[in-house]
């Protein structure tokens, strides 16, 4: 079982909002892997007193040692359960009903090598998990909620707000433990699966902005170059590109995991 993981933050100024982790063995058997992309709020009040990082990190944490200790419950039923948990650390502190209160979007991968065991996986909003089988296809996991959002609506903050966590919108985790059922979730059989590789909008961009190839031939950048190469890829075609759609520079997290 190899590893790779690389995050690097859009700016020196801002400190790093993406979150990654991976854990071999869960409960004993096979591995499970974490990626978080906190959610970079407007201008302007969103209830906490403590920010995105903070957030992510607490969140991750227990997405962390819940895949790797808690086979008896499902993908779902750990991001509800980490939620919650991370609710409770800042309830008496700040005002979790905030729209903006801070959240993320999640990742979540746990597999099992035992004869039968299956590769599950869990997205939630706008990061990307990949999966490559052993026949070489690349299929993309994502919840492409975001997608079907008018440009022009996502460009204004009170219409972004009115959608955040709504229905007809879309969902992140943020302070509500039901949105953890709002997740794309499946299982692959172990055997048919080769590599994972799990990616933050930010190092997605080379892909979905840039163009430079498709989902398959970013997980065999990756694999040859390693996480960080794409991540530097990444950060050049920014740093060349004469405009950039959002942040020149956003946080890049790609946790790369061949089985």
């Amino acid at each position: 079982m190899r590893f790779e993981l690389a995050t690097a933050p859009g700016s020196a100024a801002r400190p790093n909002e993406d979150w990654t982790s991976a854990v071999a063995p869960a409960a004993g058997d096979g591995g499970a892997l974490v990626l978080l992309d906190g959610v970079t709020p407007p201008e302007g009040d969103d209830g906490c007193v403590h920010g995105v990082p903070w957030f992510t990190a607490r969140l991750g944490g227990a997405l962390a040692e819940l895949c790797g200790s808690r086979r008896d419950l499902t993908l779902a039923e750990i991001l509800a359960s980490a939620i919650a948990t991370t609710a409770a650390g800042h309830r008496d502190t700040c005002d979790l009903s905030h729209v903006r209160t801070p959240q993320a979007t999640v990742v979540l991968a746990r597999w099992s090598t035992v004869p039968g065991g299956a590769v599950e996986h869990l997205v939630l909003s706008d990061s990307t998990l990949l999966l490559e089988r052993q026949d070489g296809e690349v299929v993309a996991l994502v919840d492409d909620r975001l997608d079907h959002i008018p440009a022009a609506v996502k460009r204004s903050v009170a219409s972004t707000d009115a959608l955040r966590n709504a229905e007809n919108g879309f969902f992140t985790a943020a302070a509500d433990p039901s949105a953890a059922a709002r997740a794309v979730t499946g299982s692959t059989p172990a055997a048919e699966v080769r590599s994972l590789l799990a990616l933050t909008d930010g190092a997605a961009r080379w892909v979905e902005i840039f163009g430079e190839g498709d989902w398959a031939q970013c997980l065999a950048l990756v694999r040859k170059g390693g996480a960080q190469e794409l991540i530097d890829r990444v950060r050049t075609l920014e740093t060349d590109a004469e405009h950039v759609r959002g942040k020149r520079h956003d946080d890049a997290t790609a946790t790369f995991v061949e089985l």
